[in-house]
């Protein structure tokens, strides 16, 4: 839920930032801010402010999702070649017409690669977070036995898991944006 809404709300703003130079020069310096500081350090005040339950862990993988999907949406509006744009300007093309069909489908490589890096870093803020709880309990409690095996059976498990959500993304970017690399 989390990354969804990270998404809902991040690329509409990444597309916005791309396509204005005042939403850009408003929203950049407050992203850029709070991008940089790791998901984990936010545990604490998410506890404080949501409690223990799943509004904590939701606002939590909103805020590792939302910065990577406007910097990704941002990024796919500048990919889009200009000369599309003049192109369906000159056919006469309106703006809410350039925006559905040159921009958009031109953005969605670079908006579904930020959706793959954003699910990693959500999977990894869950893995993270669970150290009291999940399969992160279970690696840090055979780490206090010694056992080895559990461990790396434990590792295993959340990189298989993973693996899994990457397929998961790269199944639905091939679906979604069959026209990804051609040109």
């Amino acid at each position: 839920m989390g990354f969804g809404l990270g998404c809902l709300l991040g690329i509409p703003l990444g597309l916005a930032t791309g396509l204005s130079n005042p939403a850009r020069s408003v929203a950049d310096p407050l992203i850029e801010l709070y991008r940089p500081v790791p998901p984990l350090a936010f545990i604490p005040l998410m506890i404080l402010w949501f409690g223990i339950g799943d509004a904590s862990k939701v606002v939590l993988l909103f805020r590792a999702a939302f910065s990577i999907m406007v910097i990704a949406a941002r990024a796919g509006v500048s990919s889009v070649r200009i000369s599309k744009v003049h192109a369906a300007y000159a056919l006469g093309a309106s703006r809410f017409q350039i925006l559905r069909h040159v921009i958009l489908p031109n953005a969605l490589p670079e908006i579904f690669t930020g959706m793959r890096v954003a699910m990693g870093v959500c999977w990894g803020t869950v893995v993270a977070a669970e150290l009291i709880a999940g399969a992160g309990f279970v690696i840090m409690t055979s780490y206090k036995f010694f056992q080895t095996d559990i461990m790396i059976l434990g590792i295993a498990v959340i990189g298989i898991v993973g693996y899994g959500i990457d397929i998961l993304m790269r199944f639905l970017e091939r679906r979604l944006v069959p026209w990804k690399g051609k040109g």
